[in-house]
């Protein structure tokens, strides 16, 4: 399997699967603007940061020449053709919603292959391949999110969203890591598209706040330390201690009103 594709054919196909996350980036990124009632060239803008946004976090953060996105002729255009191509046709929801999920679970496998595999050319170890995979997977769709002031998708409320190009990240990584790259591309692809599509068909999500209120668990702690109770309560031996010097000050005090009463007589 190691044999299948040269280091430099590996270096290829997954140059060839950044600028398909691209095409269909613009796209995704074209439809959103359509949603939000832009003109064509906010067709082009949303699509452009959509399909190159991720790239360019990725090729700034390796600091190794200028981003690909503006050095290779073939990204520009791929971005506006995608934008374009959202520009000229619609869809029914129906058919939008399916194809948008299909779509949206190949790009992120895409790229966090592509990702990876550039973190790990430049000579990095794994640990940031797999933040730099995962950035390039989710970073464009972040961007276009917060241009158009929406929340981020990655930030949650979805389905597995980041944690899908975390595992592609890590497998693809893995495999190179056993010198079968290609195995790592087609496992990585057809894994994170089937876990993408799995998880939100299923309503997967990662969860939310637990609901600890650590104002309440230091209460406890401080009132195990002091030998209290941390309701506020008082031991039983306690409570009958105070019981029991109560009432002396309750005789002393009915005896008071009884001499008063009799004053006043």
């Amino acid at each position: 399997m190691s044999q299948v594709l040269s280091p430099s054919d590996v270096s290829l196909v997954t140059h060839y699967l950044d600028l398909a996350g691209v095409a269909i980036c613009g796209l995704l990124g074209g439809a959103v603007a359509r949603a939000e009632g832009l003109d064509l060239f906010g067709y082009l803008v949303v699509g452009t940061v959509s399909g190159l946004g991720g790239g360019i976090i990725r090729d700034t953060l390796l600091q190794h020449g200028t981003p690909v996105a503006l050095t290779d002729g073939a990204y520009l255009p791929t971005a506006f053709a995608g934008a374009f191509l959202a520009f000229l046709f619609t869809f029914g929801e129906e058919q939008w919603n399916r194809l948008f999920l299909y779509l949206d679970a190949a790009v992120l496998s895409f790229w966090a292959i592509a990702g990876a595999q550039r973190t790990l050319s430049v000579g990095l170890a794994w640990l940031p391949a797999v933040l730099i995979g995962t950035l390039t997977a989710v970073g464009g769709g972040a961007v276009r999110d917060v241009l158009l002031r929406r929340v981020p998708a990655v930030l949650g409320g979805n389905g597995l969203y980041a944690t899908v190009a975390i595992a592609v990240s890590g497998l693809y990584i893995l495999c190179a890591d056993q010198g079968v790259p290609t195995l790592g591309i087609i496992l990585g692809v057809l894994g994170g598209v089937l876990l993408r599509l799995v998880a939100t068909r299923r309503g997967w999500q990662l969860p939310g706040g637990l609901p600890m209120e650590p104002g309440k668990a230091l209460g406890h702690v401080r009132a195990r330390t002091r030998g209290g109770r941390p309701d506020g309560a008082q031991p039983p031996g306690d409570e009958e201690q105070s019981a029991e010097q109560e009432q002396p000050r309750d005789q002393e005090q009915r005896h008071d009103e009884e001499q008063r009463h009799d004053e006043g007589e």
